[in-house]
């Protein structure tokens, strides 16, 4: 074994760097793969890696996937994410000013001002060192998904090499070696947990792969733990604070980027609010840290899955747009852009997503559902004007399914198909909705086909019928578009409706106050039963008001607090409709306006109210308008 092993080592400093790559490449005399899996074991077996980590690492990267040869977030490219550090990419989620983030009609709107993206890193070039190490073109590297696989591969052997290790067999030899090729101590314990579990899937070219488990491999390290962060052991977050700070002396309602809070003592933390950044890393952290902005509670990088923490959990962040839901949330925000998310939100950062929101929904008792666990499309608007500028990430293309399974609750069926429920959910791969809208310079072109988790609602019970209306997000006539960032004809993987009517491979859910259909074959079915409650107007009501935040009532606020007005959305909830409940919340108002917390406080009022998935966002009526009934 040694003489083996050493002529291992000596086969890969000749072939596959070294200045040589030229020379390996023209060894090369196998014929070009016709599938992903015989890419994966061709490379694994030309530069001696051992074809489980292989495919194991590529899935943490980007889940075996090709994505049409265009960059991530983190200019990373293919299946083995091989990044060109001299490319970097900027949004205006958090930077475009579109909208008020903390949501609080008691203070002067923050109104956030574009930041520019800061300058290339020239580190983490790893497409240009398997260019080196393999001799084929970086353009080829980017666009070959079978070139790409064997740029990995030469990566992870070339790194290997230098650690001075042999280019063994057993993929528990490559501990090390895993751990740089991803960055961090947790993204090589997250492979090596994918080794032990095993995984299979349809890629988004419609290649099949999979990785048989390997249960008896042993657990491979865990990252070191910051003790000032609030994350589960070994996920290895960082502590990068958001400042609290006076930006005015003269003026005590001038301060950033976020409310110190005392919660869950203060106030019951009941939701966790996904979002994406549409910004890279590096800029996304320069803004969480700039005290004229807003503030988030965690960031999740897209490459590796690292996690920075800014705002402790106790604090209010400003991010969801809504005071309400801010007050009782906890702000996630992930690297990446919606139009792209299909492609590269990638497996590590799902998974390291998902760990945290296990430990903090734990910690908090935060059921773990769709009502709770919200995209920041789904949160609502505080008043009619607001509806039409609230975001929509992390958009379509956020596999909600995966995730929910990665958080330990597999989205399934909870009642028979013909409940007067259902709860949505589509088959990712095979839900391929035409979107339009992801090229910026090109807004009506189609986006390259992908699958997601979000179904298209119509008027009518077929394919050439209207998108339902949101006379709330397309005033004055409602009239929804195929744009992949317009989802208000959208219901998303989770959601569960009440159902409206039935006819043929068809169904219907109560929408923003009308019928929305949505194809629902048998053979292919895109929502299974539910059971749970629905609510309805109370008996003799023509309809009743739905609201975008569940505050107290008048007499509930103490003298030195004003009123917080309770304003119905334009929506109508008629007699006759009925919508699922989510929760009941007792309406409460968290008074921080000012730099001095001694002045904060929170009122809580007898006012009660139901959560209900109302549209594509949940919104709240008063228990006391409508009557509850249980759905079989």
């Amino acid at each position: 074994m040694p003489v083996r092993r050493h002529a291992l080592v000596a086969a890969i400093v000749a072939l596959a760097g070294l200045g040589t790559g030229q020379a390996h490449a023209a060894q090369q005399s196998s014929p070009v793969p016709t599938t992903r899996q015989q890419a994966f074991a061709d490379a694994a077996k030309a530069y001696h890696v051992p074809e489980k980590l292989l495919l194991a690492v590529s899935y943490l990267e980007s889940r075996w996937d090709a994505n049409q040869g265009r960059p991530s977030v983190g200019a990373g490219y293919g299946p083995m994410h091989l990044t060109d550090g001299t490319l970097t990419s900027a949004g205006e989620h958090l930077s475009g000013g579109g909208e008020d983030p903390r949501g609080d009609t008691a203070r002067p709107a923050l109104r956030p001002k574009a930041t520019a993206a800061p300058a290339a890193s020239p580190d983490g070039q790893t497409l240009q060192q398997a260019a080196g190490l393999t001799g084929t073109a970086a353009t080829t590297l980017r666009t070959d998904p079978t070139a790409n696989i064997r740029g990995g591969a030469a990566l992870l052997a070339r790194y290997q090499h230098d650690l001075g290790r042999p280019l063994a067999a057993d993929p528990a030899a490559w501990y090390q070696a895993t751990a740089r090729y991803g960055g961090t101590a947790w993204f090589a314990g997250q492979v090596y947990d994918v080794l032990r579990t095993g995984e299979s899937r349809t890629t988004d070219d419609g290649q099949r792969v999979t990785l048989a488990a390997t249960p008896g491999i042993k657990p491979a390290g865990a990252g070191v733990d910051d003790p000032r962060t609030e994350c589960p052991p070994g996920l290895g977050c960082e502590w990068i604070p958001a400042p609290y700070q006076q930006l005015d002396p003269s003026d005590p309602t001038s301060y950033g980027n976020h409310d110190l809070g005392d919660r869950p003592k203060s106030q019951q933390i009941r939701y966790i609010v996904i979002h994406d950044t549409e910004a890279d890393w590096a800029t996304t952290l320069k803004l969480a840290q700039d005290p004229t902005y807003l503030a988030w509670h965690y960031t999740v990088r897209s490459d590796d899955g690292h996690i920075a923490q800014h705002v402790k959990t106790k604090d209010v962040g400003w991010h969801a747009g809504n005071w309400d839901v801010n007050a009782r949330s906890i702000g996630i925000e992930h690297e990446g852009f919606l139009a792209q998310g299909g492609s590269w939100y990638t497996e590590a950062m799902y998974r390291s997503s998902a760990a945290l929101v296990r430990y903090l929904t734990r910690k908090y008792d935060i059921p773990v559902d769709r009502a709770h666990i919200l995209g920041h499309d789904n949160v609502p608007g505080i008043a009619p004007a607001n509806v039409q500028g609230m975001h929509e990430d992390p958009g379509p293309y956020w596999d909600w399914a995966h995730y929910f399974t990665l958080l330990g609750h597999p989205l399934h069926a909870t009642a028979g198909p013909r409940s007067g429920m259902v709860t949505i959910l589509p088959d990712y791969d095979k839900n391929v909705v035409p979107y339009t809208g992801c090229d910026a310079n090109a807004p009506s072109a189609p986006c390259p086909p992908h699958g997601g988790g979000s179904i298209m609602l119509r008027t009518a019970p077929s394919d050439d019928a209207p998108l339902v209306k949101d006379i709330g997000k397309h005033p004055p006539n409602g009239d929804a578009t195929m744009s992949v960032y317009d989802h208000s004809a959208r219901a998303a993987t989770g959601q569960t409706y009440a159902v409206a009517d039935r006819q043929g491979d068809w169904t219907a859910i109560w929408y923003l106050g009308q019928k929305a259909w949505f194809h629902d074959p048998k053979k292919q079915p895109t929502a299974v039963g539910a059971h749970g409650f629905v609510v309805t107007p109370k008996p003799g009501a023509a309809s009743v008001p739905v609201y975008g935040r569940a505050y107290p009532e008048p007499e509930a606020y103490p003298a030195n607090i004003p009123v917080q007005s309770l304003v119905p959305m334009q929506y109508t909830f008629a007699a006759g409709q009925s919508y699922a409940v989510a929760d009941t919340v007792r309406g409460e108002y968290d008074y921080s306006t000012t730099f001095d917390v001694s002045t904060h406080a929170v009122v809580r009022g007898k006012l009660k109210y139901y959560e209900i998935q109302f549209g594509h966002r949940v919104y709240f009526v008063k228990t006391g308008d409508v009557v509850l009934k249980r759905v079989f």
